[in-house]
């Protein structure tokens, strides 16, 4: 009968939360559309399609005819559609109780657009941890996809990856697949010559093996490069599954599911923490990041046996490289909690009313928090994931408003909610302090400047100092590079031979989205919180600030405080040694109003001279805020004078004791008034990051100065403030 093997393909198709409708557009029409209509042209294929829940609620609210043909192909058997989380979440960041809800809501909607519950569940990112068997068994799935770097790290050896293999914990029984990572780089970007080539290679007299392709849709069409690949002069899709029915007399193409209900499992594995080999390296501290690529590189391409145990980092540890995720991480966590504790009431008749209404808002609170899990914002790759403005943005809108909704109902509750108390808001084992109103939530930490890491404005659902810090990455080593590659082919007048015409992987390929962009990057060396004090050297300006070479005299800005008082006002303290020997004692008194539309920080600042010598130093007041201005968004401003600013751009007013900022779109103004009168700042806080369209610049916040020189003979002492008082035009909460 000769050789035999069969395939399996597996596309996975993912839109983030919060992204651009155009963004979705576009990727429907370049790959989500094109493969469903290959398929319908060629009717002897048959393989696996995940979307993910933002998708299929686009596709519902935009493309409904999609669903319809999804639907078709389902009956007819021609594809199987996955489940997995709704919202695509990490499952094994989220608590149980979430992994469930995530779980079980997809499997309603696959089987609503597929007439059945589905049986094989994607895993976000491919992160795995061991206890994933008993919530993905226990939300109804019998099987998940891995990449077969997986199973290799569970020493697997390689006849092994050629089919299944079993897990467990907890005595919930899990089958997984292993996506080769041949075929992965073969689809679509080598020929298909190759890719049959490669299959036929591994097919056996018996015919027992089985090739799983498992990867992202996006890459057929959708990815820099690719739709031409795929469906324009090259039409590689429609060639590949041509050649498909030519081979098939020993090639079959089977659905996951088929395979699992006719084959034995190759054996049993128990598969350490892991993800894909990129996630790992992204994991990884920056300048560590490097060096693991090459030693990876290195030893897949003299075959070396090692290479099955190198894989890079661990996913958790994103929440170590990056505060912004980690806090981001726990306020969802800490949101979970409070919906958790909405619905027990709810469904124990513990809440003041128990009725439909009730019942509503803790579903609507329920699915505001299940799209605040969705995990593109909680790590950073070549794909953007934290460094996306607006998709951090939108996943800290779902939480503020989820938390919001669940506050609300426990005051209906007659439950102490809005208080000032000590709590381990990030869980790094020193208490923050946490202010909860109904206009606002606010976290300071003492142990960083004794500065506001968090600030969220509830009735328009807006993460007010989501910024981000400028922080070194191990892909600016290659931006680097690539411009000084470009400036020597400038400077010899030349010109690259613009490649032999291939497509790249995208992991590969090195863009960049403006010329000479490693100029600009730029190393902040503290977190960017707000409230933070500062004791410039005299003399610093704007353009030092913002360039992040401005040199500070003192630790006023990251080092702890002591909390002295919590009552409101909260009073920190801390006694900050000065380059010169000198002694000042930083007092830091914050105040808050809580009232909904009109939420208020005030922060009074003294600085007394406690040494024995003068003490000179420009004092600056630095508040990092958020207002979605990048690009010039008109929308988004400061307002000094009458003259209206964009929110990105650099500004310097001498005398200044006012200045108004804000989102038209999102409903937000702050006015900021300064005492005494003095010098304000405002920069743009951009970092260089890499995405699937190459290196950019990305705002990620404006950094609102207020700077006065300050000399102070010893015991003297100078009293500061900055009053920022917000007003919305809208409550959101009003429409939920």
């Amino acid at each position: 009968m000769g050789r035999r093997i069969s395939l399996a393909l597996v596309l996975h198709n993912h839109q983030p939360v919060g992204n651009f409708g155009w963004v979705i557009a576009e990727a429907f029409d370049q790959a989500y559309q094109p493969l469903v209509a290959a398929l319908e042209r060629h009717p002897h294929v048959r393989l696996a399609l995940h979307y993910s829940g933002p998708l299929l609620d686009w596709f519902a609210a935009e493309r409904p005819e999609f669903l319809d043909r999804l639907a078709a192909l389902a009956a007819a058997d021609r594809i199987e559609l996955l489940g997995g989380g709704y919202y695509e979440p990490v499952l094994a960041s989220l608590p149980e109780r979430d992994r469930l809800a995530q779980l079980r809501r997809m499997a309603d909607a696959i089987e609503l657009i597929g007439g059945r519950r589905p049986r094989g569940a994607w895993l976000a990112e491919r992160v795995w941890e061991p206890d994933l068997p008993v919530s993905l068994v226990d939300g109804g799935y019998d099987w998940t996809i891995l990449d077969d770097a997986h199973l290799r790290a569970a020493s697997l050896d390689e006849s092994r990856l050629w089919g299944t293999c079993t897990t467990d914990d907890q005595g919930r029984l899990l089958t997984v697949f292993g996506s080769s990572k041949g075929l992965r780089y073969r689809m679509p970007f080598g020929t298909v010559d190759e890719a049959i080539g490669y299959l036929r290679e591994h097919a056996t007299e018996d015919g027992h093996v089985l090739g799983l392709m498992g990867d992202d849709g996006e890459k057929f069409g959708s990815w820099p490069g690719t739709y031409d690949h795929c469906w324009g002069s090259a039409a590689w899709v429609d060639r590949f599954f041509t050649a498909l029915a030519a081979e098939a007399d020993w090639l079959e193409l089977v659905t996951p599911s088929d395979w699992v209900d006719r084959e034995r499992p190759l054996g049993r594995a128990y598969i350490p923490t892991s993800s894909y080999a990129e996630m790992g390296e992204w994991a990884l501290p920056a300048h560590e990041g490097p060096a693991f690529e090459a030693a990876l590189h290195r030893a897949e391409r003299d075959g070396l046996p090692e290479a099955r145990w190198l894989r890079g980092g661990f996913w958790r540890n994103f929440q170590v490289k990056y505060r912004e995720i980690n806090e981001l991480h726990k306020q969802m966590l800490r949101t979970s909690d409070k919906v958790a504790r909405m619905a027990e009431a709810v469904a124990s008749g513990g809440a003041a009313t128990t009725g439909d209404d009730e019942r509503r808002l803790a579903e609507v609170a329920t699915a505001e928090l299940l799209q605040g899990q969705s995990n593109d914002c909680y790590w950073h790759g070549v794909f953007g994931g934290i460094y996306i403005t607006h998709m951090r943005l939108a996943t800290y809108e779902h939480l503020i408003a989820a938390e919001d909704l669940a506050d609300a109902a426990a005051r209906r509750r007659g439950e102490a909610v809005d208080r000032t108390v000590r709590a381990d808001t990030n869980l790094d084992g020193v208490a923050e302090i946490l202010v909860t109103s109904p206009g606002q939530i606010v976290v300071i930490d003492p142990t960083g400047g004794g500065g506001i890491a968090s600030w969220d404005i509830r009735p328009v659902r807006h993460a007010l100092t989501a910024v981000l810090r400028r922080r070194p990455e191990a892909y600016h080593g290659r931006l680097r590079e690539a411009d000084a590659a470009a400036a020597a082919v400038a400077e010899n007048d030349g010109d690259d031979d613009g490649g032999n015409g291939a497509v790249p992987s995208i992991h590969d390929v090195v863009r960049s989205r403006e010329p000479g962009l490693s100029a600009h990057l730029r190393y902040d060396a503290y977190e960017r919180r707000s409230g933070l004090v500062h004791l410039l050297a005299p003399g610093t300006t704007a353009a030092d600030f913002a360039a992040a070479r401005a040199a500070e005299i003192g630790d006023a800005h990251d080092g702890p405080y002591e909390v002295v008082r919590l009552d409101d006002p909260v009073v920190l303290v801390r006694d900050v040694r000065t380059d010169d020997g000198g002694m000042v004692r930083v007092e830091k008194r914050f105040s808050f109003d809580g009232a909904r539309r009109h939420p208020r920080i005030r922060l009074d600042v003294s600085i007394a001279n406690r040494g024995d010598g003068a003490v000179v130093s420009d004092v600056a007041i630095e508040w990092a805020l958020m207002m979605l201005g990048g690009g010039g968004n008109p929308a988004a401003f400061y307002e000094i004078d009458g003259e209206r600013l964009a929110h990105d751009g650099h500004g310097e007013r001498a005398g200044a004791t006012m200045i108004r900022s804000g989102n038209d779109h999102i409903g937000i103004e702050l006015t900021s008034t300064i005492e005494p009168a003095t010098t304000l700042w405002w920069t743009p806080i951009e970092t260089v990051s890499n995405s699937e369209y190459g290196f950019e610049r990305t705002y990620q916040g404006s950094a609102l100065v207020a700077v006065w020189p300050v000399r102070l003979a010893v015991g003297e002492r100078v009293s500061l403030a900055v009053d920022q008082r917000v007003a919305v035009t809208r409550d959101r909460s009003e429409d939920a």
